[in-house]
């Protein structure tokens, strides 16, 4: 056994109401940390509701009413820290709630940080802060409005933005083209009263996943449990799985005008490869030749040696089966840098592929994997997105997979991936 799976030994412990409880013995940390996931299929009916709920349950609950009495006894467990929020992986909407706190072992002996910080999360959760049996008004008025201008600013980061409107582009008749926060529109509709039925489907009718992770005492663990336990649940909703294999009809070809003195070039394709399937590793060794670092074919032919590009990169939608390439470019460059980029799609169809440029791939792939027991919060996210798809494999089993990935196999699975849509964002003039 090497040492990044002693560093975190990962084992199911309890599974009860549609709760999953999952423990991540580590001792490589200073900090224990306790992460709750609730798991909804991505709705346009929800997805604005979802994204609202945590932002409305952080800022008060039984015994800490404000946002400024959880922050006040946060600092008094020793600066523990609290967050949540909602992330989209695939077509399925994840709400995240974590608390991270120091270990007892580093505590003084007449506190019990494991218990304090597990209640305080647990209250946030079930026991909001309630008026006239709906949330706080106030509260919903004024998280409202900043998940409006979170939404409303996404075009302030273009090169980001490009990328999520390709993605939402290619998919806007499927689950996966709804926006992770929902719109505005959805978003004007949402008021205490309709949000607090909708929190009551979400604490009783969500599957949820939960990763106790650290050095944890077995008296803690069960006390997570127990407490977990007396959640009130009633029917667990069925969760949708993500679907991956998509007919490519004529390729999309959208051009967006904003403020923008560069153009970014968004390219999405459709790699019909999920990432329960035996040959997701092939994609996984070929995206990184294609754009994934300073060693592969699309930063050093069209950043580099074309100087077409400020960057160039590729990366894998996971979850959903896709891939982008972005690059940001010259307006006047578009056509130039789409024939470049083609040229690498087909030098790798035609296995031409340096000893370079895949041995410095895997290597590449391998250094990020073994990144992630750096930090808990990783490792945790890790396992969870392992199991969301029905997969196990543990760090270790994704390195030696992708070491055993061939050129061959590179060139194989290129056949498979399709150009969906391009996206190119220019300037209004």
């Amino acid at each position: 056994m090497n040492n990044l799976i002693s560093e975190s030994i990962v084992s199911e412990i309890a599974s009860f109401n549609g709760i999953k409880i999952y423990r991540v013995k580590s001792q490589k940390f200073k900090t224990n940390s306790i992460n709750i996931f609730f798991y909804d299929n991505l709705t346009r009916e929800n997805a604005a509701k979802n994204a609202l709920l945590p932002a409305v349950l952080r800022r008060g609950c039984e015994g800490y009413p404000t946002i400024r009495d959880i922050s006040l006894y946060l600092e008094e467990l020793y600066g523990s820290v609290f967050d949540c929020g909602v992330t989209k992986k695939g077509e399925h909407q994840i709400i995240q709630f974590y608390i991270e706190y120091i270990s007892n072992k580093y505590a003084g002996p007449d506190i019990d940080l494991t218990k304090k910080n597990f209640d305080l999360l647990l209250n946030i959760i079930t026991k909001p802060v309630l008026e006239n049996n709906a949330f706080k008004k106030e509260y919903i008025e004024q998280e409202a409005q900043n998940l409006k201008e979170l939404i409303e600013s996404r075009v302030n980061d273009k090169m980001q933005y490009v990328v999520e409107k390709c993605l939402e582009e290619m998919c806007k008749d499927e689950p996966f083209g709804i926006y992770d926060y929902g719109s505005v529109e959805d978003l004007k509709e949402i008021n205490e009263i309709n949000l607090y039925e909708h929190y009551k489907y979400f604490l009783e009718t969500l599957p949820a996943y939960v990763f106790i992770s650290g050095d944890i005492e077995d008296e803690g663990v069960k006390y997570i449990i127990d407490g977990l336990s007396k959640i009130k649940r009633g029917n667990i909703k069925s969760i949708d799985k993500t679907k991956v294999e998509v007919n490519v009809g004529e390729v999309k070809n959208i051009t967006e005008k904003v403020s923008v003195n560069q153009g970014k070039l968004c390219l999405g394709f459709r790699t019909n490869t999920p990432p329960d399937n035996k040959d997701y590793y092939k994609l996984v060794v070929y995206n990184s030749i294609l754009g994934g670092g300073l060693h592969s074919k699309l930063f050093q032919n069209v950043r580099e040696k074309a100087g077409l590009a400020y960057y160039a990169f590729s990366r894998l939608e996971k979850f959903k089966g896709l891939m982008v390439i972005s690059s940001g470019i010259e307006i006047k460059n578009k056509d130039k840098a789409l024939e470049i980029i083609y040229k690498q799609l087909e030098e790798i169809k035609n296995g031409n592929i340096s000893d370079y440029e895949y041995e410095a791939s895997i290597k590449s792939i391998e250094t990020g994997i073994k990144s992630l027991k750096d930090s808990q919060l990783q490792i945790v996210d890790f396992y969870f997105s392992q199991y969301i798809v029905g997969t196990n494999d543990t760090p270790d089993d994704i390195i030696e997979n992708v070491k055993r990935v061939t050129k061959k196999d590179i060139v194989d699975i290129a056949e498979r991936i399709k150009l969906d849509t391009v996206y190119f964002l220019t300037s209004k003039e």
